[in-house]
């Protein structure tokens, strides 16, 4: 029996030079279709790199709002530097917080984050843990009364059409037998 012979790192293993396929194989592609996903994943890119360009800019208005309500109340002053620091802050610390929650529903082997993790997330943090646990509540007892009310309309809604059904049927009885 020959031996198979030695393979160039990470070919045939699933996984290509832009680690998202397999390796493309010689002979069974055309020339172009590298070409194409290298252009189809540049193109990917500047669309996140776009995105990821206005939610900056939305984190910084916001901040630069904060900041506004902040200087009237206590007569303070925020530079444009400052604003700029604040928001370039809070993004990062944002991406690592996803990225937070994101592992522990993964580790979880869930798939959706759910309000554990935001709560597990929270967990240094006293103040805000307990406001994150009292906010989990209510929308857990307003999810529970809006079930309710479906249930006794979706109820409601059976039974008229049952008591519409029998009138229909005794109308219908009465007439067969005139």
């Amino acid at each position: 029996m020959a031996a198979a012979p030695p393979r160039a790192p990470g070919a045939g293993d699933g996984e290509g030079s832009d680690g998202g396929g397999p390796a493309p194989r010689a002979g069974r592609e055309a020339p172009g279709r590298e070409i194409v996903r290298a252009a189809m994943a540049a193109a990917g890119g500047e669309q996140q790199q776009m995105l990821t360009q206005r939610l900056k800019a939305a984190v910084h208005y916001t901040v630069g709002c904060l900041c506004q309500e902040v200087e009237e109340d206590k007569d303070v002053q925020f530079s444009k530097q400052s604003i700029a620091a604040i928001s370039e802050i809070t993004f990062r610390q944002c991406e690592i917080f996803a990225k937070d929650l994101e592992m522990f529903a993964r580790h979880a082997k869930r798939t959706t984050v759910t309000t554990e993790d935001v709560k597990l997330l929270a967990r240094r943090s006293k103040s805000l843990l307990k406001y994150i646990t009292q906010k989990s509540e209510e929308l857990a007892s307003s999810n529970m009364e809006q079930k309710e009310k479906k249930k006794k309309k979706s109820s409601a809604a059976k039974g008229e059409r049952t008591g519409e059904q029998e009138a229909a049927m005794t109308e219908n009885e009465d007439s067969n037998m005139a």
